[in-house]
């Protein structure tokens, strides 16, 4: 076996280590996770378990990102089971792609912490607005049938925000803020904890 071979091994199982131990991570902290009576109902949580993904798509690219997120929402099924007939477990992984992958695309082409600023700031924007159009188009209409009918999830809304009359209304002023504020927490958090850990990270060469 030539040292090009042994060089390509050993990275390659640096990468799946790390990415064992942020999907880790990751799963614990979906654990931690509160309802925000203030703004959604009460099956949408806040938790920051995206930003452990958030970190290994910094530190070792956007396909490892992706890797993680697929494996925690797998792990939480497996483990956990699922309350909402797989819908929320879909959400998840949906929004949750879409705030990594889009950060991680954007901070891989310049390493900076201006760049890792804007990526972080596109990633909220953009998790936000594919939550929105993922959940108005696909979750809450497969929610309402398998789960809990329309109107009792409007009704839910409502008692929050008397605004809330309808499917639409209850994406402006309940998931899309929601999202917002989850995607926000979990970027600074990332952005607070990455350059400490990144040395941690790093895979040799």
């Amino acid at each position: 076996m030539n040292d090009n071979n042994i060089n390509r091994r050993s990275r390659s199982t640096q990468v799946m280590t790390r990415i064992a131990i942020l999907t880790a991570i990751s799963v614990v902290l979906q654990y931690i996770h509160i309802p925000l009576p203030f703004i959604a109902p009460p099956f949408m949580k806040w938790d920051i378990a995206d930003m452990p993904v958030l970190i290994g798509g910094y530190s070792m690219g956007p396909m490892a990102g992706l890797t993680i997120m697929f494996f925690k929402n797998l792990i939480m099924l497996l483990i956990k089971g699922t309350t909402t007939g797989g819908v929320g477990e879909l959400s998840n992984f949906i929004v949750g792609s879409t705030f990594v992958m889009s950060a991680a695309l954007i901070y891989r082409r310049h390493k900076t912490f201006k760049m890792a600023i804007i990526s972080l700031i596109v990633a909220v924007i953009s998790m936000a607005v594919v939550a929105s159009l993922s959940n108005y188009f696909v979750v809450f209409p497969l929610y309402g049938k398998l789960m809990v009918p329309m109107e009792k999830i409007i009704a839910m809304g409502s008692a929050i925000f008397p605004s809330i009359v309808d499917l639409k209304t209850m994406i402006l002023y309940s998931v899309l803020p929601f999202n917002l504020i989850k995607g926000a927490s979990s970027a600074i958090v990332a952005l607070l904890l990455y350059k400490r850990i990144s040395p941690l990270l790093k895979v040799k060469e």
